[in-house]
């Protein structure tokens, strides 16, 4: 009797169908809960305007999170992107120059953090976290501890490619963010480099017996973290236009949820980016509704601990082996159909 399994087994296959219902379910609550706020678009725009630098660098900790690694070096790459492309502006007022140098700071880091990790064996744990502290002190030196206002970038044509308003209302970032969902998805499923790096999460040493370069994969991948990381930066520091040195503190947790929650394995091997997508919506969500219920801030905390503990569960209720749950469930409850004169219908645990 298979027809049972089949009916529920699309439901495993739907990539981020739990966490598309979790955030729907919270947004649904929120319009009950907070009417006067979320019937309106503004929230909704706010939500475009903020989300998106967690999102983009929850798309890159997807990437290194399904290769069975960690990266806990990328609030400081926001930062020292931030200074980078702040600088140079303010020095020769080349903001477009400033852009690609922050972009390439971000890669050295990653380079670097490869290195470490591919060739020199250094757990990932312990390089990244080393390289968090290093280049967030290079940061704050070369910095002095100061923010430098460029509120002047309003007026220049990268702040409205990046973080302008579409019609005068929805925040360009929004969709720079989406593309890098888009492209970084077809990245993890349809090319040779998402493979290798699901063949490395699952078993290096597999992966080098199938012909994977396992490390210069791993430098690969910390490098396009650091990118994404630096441009997660720009897209911050451009909309805010201001940088200060300990910009991207506290988003390692919230960027971290956001992975998690989105189904991408811890174990490594399986990465979700339409999850992460949800997921960082989800968090960057959280906060704002919970204040706009008027429930109060003390609240915050065991709220999103409350929903992601929801998403985990939608996962694994909702995933393959919940899909096969299901079915067993659907085949213990049916009500057996009439057997053939002489047949006598099978037991049911033969079923």
């Amino acid at each position: 009797m298979k027809h049972g399994s089949s009916r529920f087994a699309f439901l495993g296959k739907i990539e981020g169908l739990p966490i598309a219902a979790v955030l729907a379910i919270l947004y649904v609550v929120f319009i009950f809960t907070a009417p006067s706020v979320f019937t309106g678009y503004r929230i909704y725009m706010s939500f475009f305007q903020t989300v998106p630098p967690m999102l983009v660098l929850a798309i890159g900790l997807t990437f290194i999170i399904t290769a069975g690694e960690i990266d806990l070096s990328f609030p400081a790459v926001v930062a020292l992107s931030g200074f980078v492309f702040t600088w140079v502006f303010k020095t020769y007022h080349a903001p477009w120059l400033g852009f690609v140098l922050a972009l390439a700071s971000g890669a050295l880091v990653g380079y670097i953090n490869g290195l470490l990790v591919a060739r020199l064996r250094v757990p990932s744990i312990m390089a990244t976290l080393a390289a968090q502290f290093f280049w967030y002190g290079v940061t704050l030196l070369i910095a002095g501890g100061l923010q430098i206002n460029i509120e002047e970038i309003q007026t220049n044509l990268i702040h409205t490619v990046f973080v302008g308003r579409i019609f005068g209302v929805f925040p360009a970032q929004a969709l720079w963010s989406l593309g890098v969902v888009i492209v970084f998805w077809f990245i993890l499923n349809r090319h040779k480099f998402g493979e290798a790096i699901m063949f490395i999460g699952d078993n290096a040493d597999v992966a080098r017996v199938m012909g994977i370069n396992v490390e210069a994969t791993r430098i690969k991948l910390f490098t396009m973290h650091g990118v994404l990381a630096a441009f997660a930066g720009l897209l911050l520091t451009i909309e805010i236009n201001v940088f200060f040195p300990t910009q991207g503190q506290g988003m390692l947790l919230p960027v971290m949820a956001a992975v998690f929650i989105g189904g991408t394995s811890i174990a490594g091997g399986q990465g979700a980016i339409v999850g992460t997508f949800f997921g960082s919506y989800i968090i960057g969500s959280l906060e704002a509704g919970v204040v706009a219920t008027g429930i109060g801030g003390y609240w915050v905390q065991l709220v999103e601990g409350l929903v992601m503990a929801a998403s985990v569960i939608l996962n694994v209720i909702i995933g393959d082996e919940g899909a096969s749950l299901l079915s067993r469930a659907a085949r213990k409850w049916a009500v057996p159909s009439q057997a053939p004169p002489g047949k006598e219908p099978a037991a049911r645990g033969d079923a």
